[in-house]
């Protein structure tokens, strides 16, 4: 079993930054990838940003390319998400979340086990 417990988030006007914080615990040596998701109201979960623990790479949704930049520190077990020039449409509930080690893609919320209790996001206009 893997632990995640999320820090950061809240209220914040366009333009300005958030970090999102995600601390691991438990069997993290067979986790695969880490991500944050995020879901607005009556919207389902999208994969907002990834990483690969064993190689570093990461992949980014489209809608946050250049804005977002998504890190971890393996000494401390935790994941980032650092979130710069938000706009509206980012407000959602954001959550961490870290798959097993498989040969799926990770793109899919279905294939992560694992997920962080939620942190709300808003940006005001």
């Amino acid at each position: 079993q893997v632990q995640l417990v999320e820090s950061g988030g809240g209220l914040v006007q366009a333009g300005g930054s958030l970090r999102l914080s995600c601390a691991a615990s438990g069997r993290t040596f067979s986790v695969g990838a880490m991500a944050w998701f995020r879901q607005a109201p009556e919207k389902e979960r999208r994969l907002v940003a990834r990483i690969m623990p064993n190689s570093g790479r990461t992949y980014y949704a489209d809608s946050v390319k250049g804005r977002f930049t998504i890190s971890r520190d393996d000494a401390e077990n935790t994941f980032d998400l650092h979130m710069n020039s938000l706009k509206p449409e980012d407000t959602a509930v954001y959550y961490c979340a870290a798959a097993r080690i498989s040969f799926g893609t990770y793109i899919r919320a279905s294939e992560y086990e694992y997920w962080g209790q939620g942190t709300q996001v808003t940006v005001s206009s």
